[in-house]
Order: C-alpha cells, then sequence, then structure tokens
C-alpha cells in the first residue's frame, strides 16, 4: 500500500460554477485530494442538476463533473451571501468561475480583483470566448463554440456536418483550466506568489483543431469531411462485417498493403497492382479500396475479422457503441470502475486516467446534494445557529 499522499491534499478550491468546463475542471482537483467547495444557487443550484434524470433520477451531466465536492448553496445577490464566498475565498488556495461573462467582475469575484488582493490566490476565469474582443459578451455554449472553432466543419460526411457527440469544446476548456491550475501552484510553489489564470472556450478548442488548421492554413485547403475514414490515408475506415458488427482498420504502409491483401482479403495481386499499391494510389481510388476490402470483411463474424487483421499486423478496431465501452473487457481487465456514493445510491464510475505514482488511487467521493454541505461550512466559518437560521429562513443559504 502506498504511503503517498494525494498531490492535491491540503488544497482547498472555491469554484462558483456550472454546467460542465469549469465542473470538469475542479473534479479533476477534487480526485487528487483537494477540498472543493462548490457554490450553487439555493433555487435549484447548477442548472446541469435539471438536464436529464437518467443516472438514477440523478442528471448524467452533474453525476459526472461533480463527485467529491462539498455543496454549499448561496444566494450571490445577496450581499450576506456574497460575504459567505469572501471569506471563503479568503482561505483558499484556487478560485473558479465560469459565470456569465462580466458577471463575476461585478461581483468582485473576477480573477484580476481577488489576485489584486491576495497575490497567493490563483483565480480562474473561464469564458466562451475571453475578456476582449468582439465575442467576449456573445453567449457561449458548447455547440455553438464547436461551430466557431471550426469543428463541426471538418466533423461529419461530405453531405453532412455534425458536431461532436461529447461536449467537445467544455473538456477542452476545462482540461487547459485544470493544466493551468497545476502550472501555477507549481509555480506558487517556488514563488509564493498565484495570479490570475485565463482559459477561453473558443481557443481551447481551436487549439485542439491543429491539424486541420495547419493544413488549411499552410496546405491551401481544410481536410474534407470523410465520416470514418481517414482524408489523406486509405483504407481507413469502418467496414460491415456479416454478424452485423463494423471493424475499423488503418493501413499505415504500402507494406502493410501487401500483408492485408495477401493474409486477409485474399488477393495478394493488389499487393503490387499500380491502382493499390501506394497510398497515393489508394486515395485516388478509394471507392474500389474500399469495396474490395468491404467485400472481403462482409463474409466474415467481427471477431473472425479482427483476428484476422491483427495476426497479419493491421490496425483495427471494433466500432463500440456506448454499451460496449461500458462492458470493455480491458477496461474490465485494468480494474477501471468504483462506485461513487450519490443521493439516489453507489453509481457506477471510472477511474481518471491518471495511475499515481506509489501505487496510489485517485480520490472518488460522493456526489453532493445541492446545498448538503452549507450548515457546515456556515459552522466552520464561525457563523452563530442563531445567523444560520435566519440566513435559512430568508433563504440566503439553502
Amino acid at each position: 500500500m502506498s504511503t503517498l499522499p494525494l498531490p492535491l491534499e491540503g488544497i482547498t478550491v472555491v469554484a462558483v460554477e456550472q454546467a460542465v468546463s469549469a465542473p470538469f475542471a475542479t473534479r479533476q482537483l477534487a480526485d487528487l485530494g483537494a477540498r472543493v467547495i462548490k457554490i450553487e444557487r439555493p433555487d435549484g443550484g447548477d442548472f446541469a442538476r435539471g438536464y436529464d434524470t437518467a443516472a438514477g433520477g440523478l442528471a448524467s451531466h452533474f453525476v459526472w463533473c461533480n463527485r467529491g465536492k462539498e455543496s454549499v448553496a448561496v444566494d450571490l445577490k445577496d450581499p450576506r451571501g456574497l460575504e459567505v464566498v469572501r471569506r471563503l475565498v479568503a482561505g483558499a488556495d484556487v478560485f473558479v468561475q465560469n459565470l456569465a461573462q462580466g458577471a463575476a467582475a461585478r461581483l468582485g469575484l473576477d480573477a484580476a480583483t481577488l489576485c489584486a488582493a491576495d497575490e497567493r490566490l490563483i483565480a480562474v476565469d473561464i469564458s466562451g470566448y475571453g475578456a476582449g474582443g468582439p465575442y467576449a459578451h456573445k453567449r457561449a455554449y458548447d455547440m455553438l463554440v464547436q461551430c466557431e472553432a471550426g469543428l463541426v466543419s471538418v466533423t461529419g460526411t461530405p453531405d453532412q456536418p455534425v458536431k461532436a457527440g461529447i461536449p467537445a469544446a467544455d473538456i477542452a476548456a476545462a482540461m487547459y483550466a485544470f493544466s493551468g491550475v497545476l502550472a501555477a501552484l507549481l509555480r506558487r510553489a517556488t514563488t509564493g506568489r498565484g495570479g490570475p489564470v485565463e482559459i477561453s472556450m473558443l481557443e481551447s478548442l481551436a487549439e485542439w483543431m491543429g491539424h486541420p488548421l495547419h493544413h488549411g492554413m499552410h496546405g491551401g485547403e481544410a481536410p474534407a469531411r470523410t465520416g470514418v475514414a481517414h482524408a489523406v490515408i486509405a483504407p481507413y475506415d469502418a467496414y460491415a462485417t456479416a454478424d452485423g458488427g463494423h471493424v475499423l482498420l488503418s493501413v499505415q504502409n504500402d507494406r502493410e498493403w501487401r500483408r492485408l491483401a495477401e493474409q486477409v482479403l485474399g488477393r495478394p495481386e493488389l499487393g503490387d497492382d499500380p491502382a493499390f499499391a501506394t497510398n497515393t494510389a489508394r486515395v485516388a481510388h478509394r471507392e474500389k479500396t474500399d469495396a474490395v476490402v468491404a467485400e472481403a470483411l462482409a463474409v466474415l463474424g467481427t471477431a473472425e475479422a479482427v483476428g484476422r487483421l491483427e495476426a497479419a499486423g493491421i490496425a483495427c478496431a471494433r466500432l463500440n457503441t456506448v454499451a460496449d465501452v461500458a462492458a470493455h473487457p480491458q477496461l474490465a481487465a485494468r480494474e477501471r470502475w468504483r462506485e461513487v456514493d450519490t443521493a439516489v445510491g453507489p453509481l457506477r464510475a471510472m477511474l481518471p486516467p491518471i495511475t499515481l505514482p506509489g501505487g496510489a488511487e485517485t480520490r472518488m467521493g460522493a456526489v453532493p446534494a445541492l446545498g448538503e454541505h452549507t450548515d457546515a461550512v456556515l459552522r466552520e466559518l464561525g457563523v452563530p445557529e442563531d445567523a444560520r437560521v435566519v440566513l435559512r429562513r430568508e433563504g440566503v443559504v439553502g
């Protein structure tokens, strides 16, 4: 058993957060041992709580992004509620917010204001488009930012652009916020100073657009939308198998093509056929290339197709459903599933992908009910019982 503590034990994070980008960032911090105090509205809390009821009656987004946190329900529009948050921030190492642009500044909770008052504080502002520029006050939701960042233009089929099936802009911003906090904590350890960290969803996702951007800026045009296929490699696509499944395969060089032709397609002559012998030729004759591969795999079951491809040294994968991933043998073999406590009972969740030195396991705390920790935190701040009763009665806290 490891004796090493989790890396962020002793670090306190206060977050005025909602939806995905900030909550997913602070959940990473909680998983690594930080104490995360989540500030929510008393009248419903983080609006992601109401997205759906798929997780045993709870919202799937909320369960995913908010384990291991303490929920404090406070009305920031009431000066007494705002004072509670300011007192919490005064004792924190990190503050994170993703309110609508300008809202945090009006409350005095923007990074610049907070860091000017406390040089050790690390304060993170997450927004859709950044603090300046013509889009600064434009409303930003994940799908909208996917469109603005160009992701939708390169995703889908030649006939139909589509958004990513996951909140890619939110996740990109969350992970840059997470890494930004870690970098700032490391700098503070050597300099004693924190400082503001600014994260934009647009800029985060635009960075993830690196390949299409560079291809377009320097090559003259963006890669074409090709569905599951690769724009510049063939064969690289998903092909139907005899039992209703699909197998995706990728041929990375001409040696692999020759092995595929001989050992899987059963047509070794295609290895040297000028129409197929080079990747350039296969891309130019993509329809014919795909047709010969599809014909060979259509008579094989999924398991047999994967077996033959792997025996030939061809990279391949099953085209899995969400249910397939939940039952994936690799995740099971590596014991990646745990249970987290919630108000509706234990729910299955996946361990974070960070494996810590010494075998220490990331912390996967309970998903908090709205305002579950309000009274305990107010007591911690020294607010007496009679004052807490008044705050509850008047709706300042929940």
